[in-house]
């Protein structure tokens, strides 16, 4: 599968860091309960068809992005960036 990043064009998968389902509203940071964090962590639906992820171009500009991809087919339609990169940031 490649990923098209936003700033450094199509590249191969193994260059990306899944970061999660974008869909899912994540706890409030001031939640201190175990259970509602394991849950988000740990039990998900695995969605079929066009779903959004969080993925990290970890070797590349290191940037988040925000994919739109089909669970069947891995067509991915839509990749839109989080934020500048960190080479563009200073960080």
């Amino acid at each position: 599968m490649r990923i098209p990043c936003p700033w450094c064009g199509p590249r191969d998968l193994s260059e990306f860091f899944y970061g999660g389902d974008a869909e899912t509203p994540r706890p409030p940071h001031e939640e201190t309960a175990a259970a509602p964090w394991f849950d988000h962590v740990y039990r998900h639906d695995n969605p079929r068809g066009t779903h959004r992820e969080y993925w990290q171009h970890n070797y590349g500009c290191r940037s988040w992005i925000l994919v739109t991809r089909d669970t069947l087919t891995h067509e991915i339609t839509a990749a839109e960036p989080l934020r500048r990169p960190a080479s563009e940031t200073g960080r």
